[in-house]
């Protein structure tokens, strides 16, 4: 039996706060905080409806370490876990520090000012984490996440060498609105609109954004138009999978949205670059966002499926071998359960079944780790009982 703190309610902490309310035995204690109240209050109103279980709920700012101190010292948590913005990283691990409460995340810490996500911040924290007896598991969501998940499978259970990885991920629903993204604008456009990257043979190699694209069949979902981007999970899989000689990222997208994203690139609007606007400064993107659709209120209306996975090659028992290991999610079966679109649900569930690694002691160490670095054959059976099943296809 544990107590858990759980800090940021859009989409995704609505799903784990829900997926946490459902394991009573081992979640039996639930905080949830953000810096707006009201969005507390609402899933602390559908988790009674949906679930029977009470929950506590806190106002904080996740980027005053003072502040989340604080509400740790009272709420007294096994475990902190942060579905806040990637901004926030940095100063709620410092929280854990100060406190000695294991951490862990969906998303690596992005500077503000910055459109660059690395590990190289957080990993700076791994003699910390280890000299205060604590853990932080980083990227506990679906990619990152899940999908490193997949690869640390794969080395342990299905090849012996692997060459090349290609993480697949196709959003194939139709949320009804003419240009919205799944999680959070800002960080959504920031993601795509800065420069592709991928690892091949021993260093990185750039390309200009959206500038690659090429056809796949997703199970579930049929073909797709995916594009060349780069992501997180790139960076420690390039490190934790022996012998790897490739290893890139695939996301879909419409034609409607890639002709609005180019028009608000266009006329700047999607820019971090502070501009004078009436006497006062505001950041292009961050109006952006507030003029955009929250994406946890896309859920309701949604359908359609999710398919993401990871394409592997390489070699077994001295033979060639090619698989796909993927899931598929439904929005609306997602909407039905837990009241998010499936976006949220697959980051949601994982961060629940990471969490629940922690404080069950099957997932331990004193440091920073990244999921892969982890058994994955426990978390792989939990999130096929929570929500997520996985398929292996011989290719």
């Amino acid at each position: 039996m544990s107590k858990v703190l759980i800090i940021g309610a859009g989409g995704v902490g609505g799903v784990v706060t829900h997926k946490c309310a459902d394991d009573a035995d081992v979640f039996s204690e639930i905080t949830l905080a953000s810096r707006t109240l009201s969005r507390c209050e609402k899933i602390q109103k559908q988790v009674r409806e949906l679930r029977g279980r009470e929950i506590d709920i806190a106002q904080v700012d996740a980027d005053d370490v003072a502040q989340t101190v604080a509400l740790i010292k009272r709420v007294k948590p096994d475990l902190l876990i942060n579905v806040a913005l990637p901004y926030q990283d940095l100063p709620l691990m410092d929280a854990c520090l100060e406190t000695g409460v294991d951490y862990l995340d969906t998303a690596n810490y992005e500077p503000p000012d910055e459109a660059k996500f690395e590990y190289k911040w957080q990993w700076a924290y791994h003699e910390r984490f280890e000299s205060a007896g604590i853990m932080a598991l980083l990227g506990s969501g679906f990619d990152p996440g899940v999908t490193n998940i997949f690869c640390a499978y794969a080395q342990k259970e299905l090849f012996d060498e692997i060459d090349t990885i290609d993480i697949l991920d196709c959003n194939g629903g139709d949320h009804g609105h003419p240009f919205a993204t799944n999680f959070n604008p800002e960080i959504n456009i920031r993601e795509i609109t800065q420069r592709g990257r991928y690892w091949e043979n021993g260093e990185w190699v750039e390309i200009d954004p959206m500038s690659e694209s090429r056809m796949f069949d997703f199970p579930g979902v049929g073909e797709r138009k995916a594009y060349l981007l780069y992501h997180e999970e790139l960076e420690s899989l390039a490190q934790n999978i022996r012998g790897l000689k490739r290893i890139r990222f695939w996301m879909t997208f419409g034609d409607e949205y890639i002709t609005h994203l180019r028009v608000l690139q266009n006329v700047g609007i999607t820019s971090i670059e502070p501009i004078e606007f009436e006497g006062r400064e505001i950041v292009p993107i961050k109006f952006l966002k507030a003029l955009l659709p929250d994406p946890s209120t896309l859920g309701e209306n949604y359908t359609g499926k999710t398919s993401i996975g990871c394409l592997i090659e390489g070699r077994k028992d001295g033979q060639p071998r090619k698989v796909f290991i993927y899931n598929i999610c439904d929005h609306e079966e997602s909407w039905n359960e837990v009241r998010a679109q499936a976006v949220s649900y697959t980051t949601g569930v994982p961060a629940m079944v990471g969490a629940k690694m922690m404080l069950t002691k099957q997932w331990r160490g004193r440091g920073v780790f990244n999921v892969e670095q982890l058994d994955p054959d426990p978390f792989l059976a939990e999130l096929a009982v929570r929500g997520l099943p996985w398929h292996i296809k011989e290719m």
